[in-house]
């Protein structure tokens, strides 16, 4: 591991170097990427000079433990050798976590997207709840959030919808989220007061740059249409509404959220090469045969992983047995808690698989 930290300090000098000369800031894309790295390689390249002092003043203190006959000077030597070995373990143990393979996709922007499954309109109503809460926590982060497209119902709550969250390492903070979550609660149409269980999809897709994904224009049908539900007098009179069709694939994607045609073919085109983008690399993953199932989960839709219980008051998410006792606290945004859990098992796993 010290080789491995020694080539990663001479990287970072190397970085250093190249970002204070004129060319390398005169050409935008370059400097760009060696920022990206030099951030990525500053905790390291810290966390290891941390540890190089700490063993610099544990050889010190050693040498004068052996040539200091003063007990009491002995004595103070002890302490600060001993505290120099403690540093060293704790310098070491998060250099592990630093050094472990970081997912490429964490620092991206994400296109979440919710669907009301199970439950009928009771399911869209929870879709409702569940992007409110994703929209509060994102504005907490310092996250941007923006709707591309949705379906409403009439009893406000969503068919489906999808949006953007935009901010540096949103996808590494939310990508625990894709999966089922599961509610249970009487629902305000319920006059029995009986409590009915309803589900609601939940997809987080990291989203793919234009070099990442290239969409052949011949391979895209693009229609135009008439916006349609809730939005007052622009509704039905301009056709702003757009509708895009990946031949190859059958992906539909329709935004009609912008009263600018351009503004909604742009919104379309990010989701529908976020969605070619994480059908390339579902299939890739599914390639992997020894691809690993952490107790996290693996990102399948089709997972339960959390339940909302509305009479219990209870968030629970099923991957890592976590209960939470504030479930109006919760849906206020208030998922740090659960999403820092989640992000400290993963890490356990993937040091335990290391």
């Amino acid at each position: 591991m010290i080789e491995k930290l020694k080539q990663i300090e001479i990287k970072y000098e190397n970085i250093l170097s190249e970002l204070e000369k004129p060319e390398t800031v005169s050409n935008q894309e370059e400097y760009k990427k060696l920022m990206r790295e030099h951030k990525t390689l500053t905790p390291i390249v810290e966390k290891f000079r941390e540890y190089k002092a700490a063993e610099l003043a544990v050889k010190e203190s050693e040498e004068m433990l052996n040539e200091q006959p003063d007990p009491e000077f002995k004595a103070l030597c002890e302490e600060e050798y001993k505290q120099g070995k403690l540093d060293m373990q704790r310098c070491t143990d998060e250099l592990k976590i630093l050094l472990l393979p970081r997912d490429p996709d964490d620092a991206k922007n994400v296109i979440v997207e919710i669907r009301a499954g199970a439950g009928g309109e009771e399911a869209a109503l929870f879709a409702g709840v569940l992007y409110r809460m994703y929209s509060m926590y994102a504005e907490s982060a310092g996250y941007k959030s923006e709707v591309i497209s949705s379906n409403e119902t009439g009893l406000g709550g969503y068919r489906e919808i999808s949006f953007m969250v935009e901010g540096e390492g949103a996808y590494s903070k939310l990508k625990f989220e894709s999966g089922v979550h599961r509610v249970q609660r009487v629902p305000e149409t319920e006059t029995s007061g009986r409590i009915h269980t309803s589900t609601v999809t939940v997809a987080v897709l990291p989203e793919a740059e234009e070099v990442e994904i290239e969409i052949n224009p011949t391979d895209i049908k693009i229609e135009s249409c008439k916006s349609s539900g809730a939005g007052g007098q622009h509704i039905n009179k301009t056709e702003s509404a757009v509708r895009l069709t990946h031949i190859p694939t059958g992906i539909v994607i329709e935004c009609q959220e912008e009263r600018s045609q351009f503004k909604n073919r742009d919104k379309a085109m990010k989701l529908l090469r976020t969605k070619l983008f994480d059908m390339k690399q579902t299939e890739q993953n599914e390639k992997i045969a020894s691809a690993r199932k952490s107790m996290v989960g693996t990102g399948d839709r089709s997972e339960k992983i959390r339940t909302y219980n509305y009479p219990q008051g209870r968030i629970t998410d099923h991957r890592i047995g976590m209960s939470i006792f504030s479930i109006e606290s919760f849906l206020n945004g208030n998922i740090g808690e659960m999403i820092d859990a989640l992000i400290t098992a993963d890490t356990a796993e993937r040091l335990k698989n290391a």
